[in-house]
């Protein structure tokens, strides 16, 4: 029996990811894959089939064996980039909103700081349908990929899940932010509010150099700024 409206409420988290992971099916520039999190094994099973089975222009529908880092089971979708691939993400999204009982959908582009509202208008100006604009679009969103923000510390993986930034340190606790904003540091540095007092917050400043590297760290209030290249990260512990 095929899933049903609301089938898969509360398992599926309401932010995708796309371009960011490699196909397996061809050159990332000719295919796009879109990542979905579900809290369960069984959920993510149950939507690889509902994909497979539902969509005849979905080339490969595959789910993670195991829980992943940030505790959520992977379900990987891959689609040939072309002119028609908007349209066909948007028509996914319709039937993923009904089984998981979701009112609408984010996503994230090559693991971007920020999500956005996965309208046809978003989709199509962010997801290039092109194979020969792929490598232009990727290298401008490089530097706002929250991987190659911390390409500099020590940390052994960064994930967000939401609005929930998980970083982690070989043989450390995770330890886990609420994303706030990221953007140019001058932009930052001018629009923050808070009280800057450095005093009281060195002993965090300093735990969190440790942990992280050689990265500009201060607080204002209760949100904490990492500089890299001229990028802030603004951010809140949990």
């Amino acid at each position: 029996m095929g899933l049903r409206e609301h089938d898969l409420k509360h398992m599926i988290y309401d932010i995708f990811e796309v371009d960011s992971y490699a196909s397996k099916m061809g050159e990332d520039s000719d295919i796009v894959t879109i990542s979905f999190s579900l809290r369960d094994k069984a959920p993510a099973d149950d939507l690889v089939k509902f994909l497979e089975g539902g969509y005849s222009f979905i080339l490969d529908a595959d789910a993670t064996p195991g829980e992943q880092s940030d505790g959520t089971y992977k379900v990987f979708v891959e689609l040939e980039r072309n002119r028609h691939i908007h349209e066909n993400i948007f028509e996914i999204l319709d039937g993923v909103k009904k089984i998981g009982g979701l009112n609408d959908l984010k996503f994230r582009y090559y693991k971007n700081f920020k999500s956005r509202d996965a309208t046809m208008e978003n989709l199509d100006s962010f997801i290039p349908k092109d194979p020969n604009n792929y490598g232009l679009i990727k290298n401008e969103t490089t530097m706002e990929n929250y991987k190659n923000f911390f390409n500099n510390s020590y940390l052994e993986s960064v994930d967000m899940l939401e609005n929930k930034l998980f970083i982690k340190k070989a043989y450390a606790d995770t330890l886990v932010f609420e994303f706030i904003e990221f953007g140019s540091k001058k932009e930052i540095l001018e629009s923050i509010d808070g009280k800057f007092d450095l005093m009281e917050s060195y002993p965090e400043i300093l735990f969190l150099t440790k942990y992280i590297g050689d990265y500009n760290i201060s607080k204002y209030g209760d949100k904490l700024i990492f500089e890299n290249e001229g990028k802030a990260l603004v951010v809140k512990r949990t």
